[in-house]
């Protein structure tokens, strides 16, 4: 199943791409749910979630036999880890991280 929704993603990626976003497949279910997520410009669009069931979620489920549905994923978080999570005693921030050094880059050295 996975391969025919990467092949019907492929015929809707242009139309995405073309206002300067995208898809990716980030898994299917046993149940059928495909789970996706939006990037680049669709990923902060007010009609995100009208493209994903009117446009992707319709288009998937007449080119995929067995698909139930199509959720989005969130987009992935900034961070140095996957799913957002700090190392621990990594800094939450630029700032705090500035905070950290002995001394700042564009200070005189002490």
């Amino acid at each position: 199943m996975r391969e025919q929704i990467e092949a019907a993603l492929g015929k809707i990626r242009p139309a995405l791409q073309a206002d300067g976003g995208d898809v990716e497949l980030v898994e299917v279910t046993e149940t059928g749910i495909a789970r996706v997520r939006l990037t680049g410009a669709c990923k902060g669009c007010p009609m995100s979630q009208m493209t994903l069931k009117n446009g992707v979620e319709r288009i998937l489920k007449q080119e995929v036999p067995g698909l139930t549905a199509v959720e989005a994923v969130e987009p992935r978080p900034p961070s140095s880890m996957p799913g957002g999570r700090r190392r621990p005693g990594q800094p939450a921030s630029f700032r705090e991280f500035r905070q950290e050094l002995p001394f700042c880059a564009s200070e005189p050295h002490p």
